[in-house]
This record gives structure tokens, sequence and C-alpha cells, in this order.
């Protein structure tokens, strides 16, 4: 079994790191190499940790009016799918209730009347395809 390394840092380690930062020394990407730090939170963590957020970098996104209806027309078709998809599952839970209720009035068990079934309906099957 390998043993798990875990590696801690001063504090005055982090703050030389974070002042690197400020500084404009290295990004966060650079002084990650520079110092082996590893981990790809652990600086960002750092930062929040000791109020220098502003140092973070920000992610913006910019869409179009219409890549935003966009997003909420798939939101709405993912919704309406994910319903059809409940009433379907629903639907087939209550089919095979009826069958093991079915099943259970005409004395036999599910397996036997599935394969019975299975078979009229391959034989009706093969009688359909060799009419003309």
């Amino acid at each position: 079994m390998e043993q798990k390394i875990v590696v801690t840092y001063s504090t005055s380690f982090k703050m030389q790191v974070i002042e690197d930062i400020e500084r404009g020394r290295f990004s966060m990407n650079g002084a990650s190499v520079h110092y082996g730090i590893n981990g790809s939170q652990t600086i960002s963590k750092w930062l929040k940790k000791y109020g220098k957020n502003h140092l973070c970098p920000k992610v913006i996104r910019v869409e179009k009016p219409n890549e935003k209806d966009q997003i909420k027309e798939l939101k709405n078709r993912i919704k309406d799918l994910e319903f059809a998809l409940g009433k379907t599952q629903a639907k087939r839970v209550l089919g095979d209730c009826f069958l093991e209720i079915a099943c259970g009035q005409l004395g036999t068990d599910v397996e036997s009347f599935k394969k019975k079934a299975d078979s009229q309906r391959f034989i009706t099957d093969l009688s359909n395809q060799s009419k003309p």
C-alpha cells in the first residue's frame, strides 16, 4: 500500500508566495511551478484565506442575447424530457404491477407468461412475413 504524503506550508511561506503574486513577479500558475506547490486550488485558497481575493483570476462570460435564449430553451427541453421520462417509467412500473396481478389471477408466474407471449409473438411475426 502506498503511503500518502501530506505537505503543509508555513504561514510565512504562504505570505511570501502571496507577496510575489501581489508584486507581479509570478502568476498563480507561475508561483506554483516556481515553488513546487502541488494542487490546483492551493494558492487560490491561501489568497481567499488572507483576504487577497482580488488576485484570483476572474472568469467573465460574454454571450449574445440569442445564446441566453438558447440556454433557457435547452433547460426547458431538459425539464420536459425528464418529465416525459418519469411518466414513461411510471407507466412501466404500473404495467409490471398489472402483469403480476393478472398472472396471479391466472395462476401462472410472470416469467413463464412472458416466455409464452414471446414465442406466440415470434410465430405471428413469422406467419405475417410469409404472406405476400
